[in-house]
């Protein structure tokens, strides 16, 4: 298996979700019935299939 980096775009758009759960976790805003856990998991799975698919 061979892991490329992520295009900056990816990157950035993984950072925004992790700082939308960040805020979510201190009580900043909610998004409705997904917690914060979900949101930063999600950033974290978008980050690791970017590093996985060559070109994403």
């Amino acid at each position: 298996m061979n892991l490329s980096a992520p295009t900056q775009v990816v990157f950035i758009i993984t950072i925004v979700i992790a700082i939308i759960g960040l805020l979510m976790a201190f009580g900043v805003f909610s998004l409705g019935a997904i917690s914060a856990f979900w949101v930063m998991t999600i950033a974290y799975v978008v980050l690791a299939a970017a590093c996985l698919f060559r070109g994403a």
